[in-house]
């Protein structure tokens, strides 16, 4: 049956069109709709941080293990408590703990669907009318949506190349003011494959300080780092300055589809606690939805049973492909890496345009690399850097080497004649 024109009292949200078109999911869409079908070549997929397709990336057993023993078990069908069930954050809170000073309680850790849901729990509480925080330039896009979408201004800060993608402490002083209330630093670095000493930590906790913010701390990639500089948590300067640390199983257990994460809270002084930050965040996690209780139930297990020669494994088969990537870059003279990567998954190189014909920037260099030679790269402007590109070296050898060869190949045919 028609039904009759009328005016229909609702509609789809144009906020949500905008939020989504700037995430990395949004960037990779538009590029992998330009693939060639025509074109027999593999696809190469270099511009997501998903290495769990790959053989040389597998999760440990002990992992798998613990999953399937808390299913069987027949005792983790129920909904959990909000902030999760106890004995996972007590784990996590143990896990944690090594090396701090003030260690952490399960009071202070509450579990989230994903590094991705604890981005959004920080961004909902700390947002009010006026607010704004501090993100780097490059960073990870996730956080501009989640702020636009609850009308948090942002406000950016850089990270220098030259300076092997330091904080620009001078910037950040010069951008807060006093509606300023976090600062985020992303350590290992998406998507620069950085890793902060802890001098330069105790600069960024210092600051903070002084401005009066807290630090919102994105260690996904915690303890994936592989160069000269030692991997150090922000939370180990919470005496310092109050840190939100956000955290999951996802890539170092190499399961970002099990959406385990959490967001812990480091703040010996209890300031955390008396500004009511504590408590909203208490309050919107009533209101959101949980992990899967089997997930957090096999948690214990996966942390206590995991040896140390898987995660030595992959570090091992992440500096191997940080060396290849780095070294076949250089040898393509339309593209410079300022500082070869150290931690995470990823190396951010700059295009040298003027070296490259037909080729206007960073998002045509991506789409036009998709179509003729099936190779997928994050174009800098999504982790709003222009004209750089973000490159993923988790993937197997013999598929980098062929996906680098590529990018050759195709630098090569659009270079400028002399």
């Amino acid at each position: 049956m028609e039904i009759e024109a009328k005016r229909w009292g609702f509609r789809g949200k144009q906020e949500l069109n905008a939020a989504s078109a700037s995430t990395v999911r949004g960037y990779l869409n538009q590029i992998i709709a330009r693939i060639n079908k025509e074109n027999s070549s593999s696809v190469i997929r270099l511009g997501h941080g998903d290495p769990s397709h790959f053989p040389s990336f597998k999760t440990t057993p002990a992992a798998e293990d613990a999953i399937v023993d808390a299913l069987r078990s027949a005792k983790h069908n129920c909904y959990a408590p909000s902030a999760g069930v106890l004995p996972a954050r007590r784990a996590i809170a143990d896990y944690l703990n090594r090396d701090l000073p003030c260690k952490l309680s399960p009071d202070d850790v509450y579990l989230t669907s994903g590094c991705t849901q604890a981005i959004e729990v920080a961004i909902n509480v700390l947002s009010r009318p006026g607010a704004n925080i501090l993100l780097p330039r490059p960073g990870f896009p996730y956080y501009e949506s989640c702020s636009a979408y609850n009308h948090l201004e942002v406000r950016h800060y850089d990270l220098l190349p030259e300076k092997g993608w330091e904080v620009d402490l001078d910037a950040v002083e010069s951008i807060a003011d006093e509606n300023t209330v976090a600062l985020v630093i992303i350590n290992p670095g998406n998507p620069c494959g950085n890793v902060f000493s802890y001098e330069q930590l105790h600069k960024v906790a210092e600051t903070a300080r002084k401005l009066g913010i807290l630090v919102i701390s994105d260690e996904a990639y915690d303890n994936l780092a592989f160069g000269s500089t030692r991997y150090v948590p922000m939370r180990v300067l919470g005496s310092t300055v109050p840190v939100l640390t956000l955290g999951s199983i996802s890539k170092r257990w190499i399961v970002p589809g099990w959406r385990l994460g959490w967001i812990v809270t480091s703040d010996p002084n209890g300031i955390l606690k008396k500004s009511g930050v504590i408590d909203s965040i208490a309050e919107f996690l009533n209101i959101s939805s949980d992990p899967a209780t089997f997930i957090q139930a096999a948690t214990p297990q996966i942390l206590e049973n995991t040896k140390e020669d898987f995660f030595s494994k992959i570090i091992s088969t992440l500096r191997e492909c940080a060396d290849i990537c780095y070294n076949r870059i250089e040898e393509i003279p339309s593209l410079t890496c300022p500082k070869k990567p150290e931690g995470s998954m990823f190396v951010m190189v700059k295009l040298n345009l003027s070296m490259l014909e037909d080729i206007n920037d960073d998002m045509d260099f991506c789409l036009k690399l998709a179509e003729e030679e099936s190779v997928i790269v994050l174009p800098g402007i999504a982790v709003r850097l222009k004209n750089w590109l973000r490159i993923t070296f988790a993937i197997e050898h013999s598929l980098l080497q062929e996906g680098l060869g590529r990018i050759k190949g195709f630098c090569q045919r659009h270079a400028k004649k002399q």
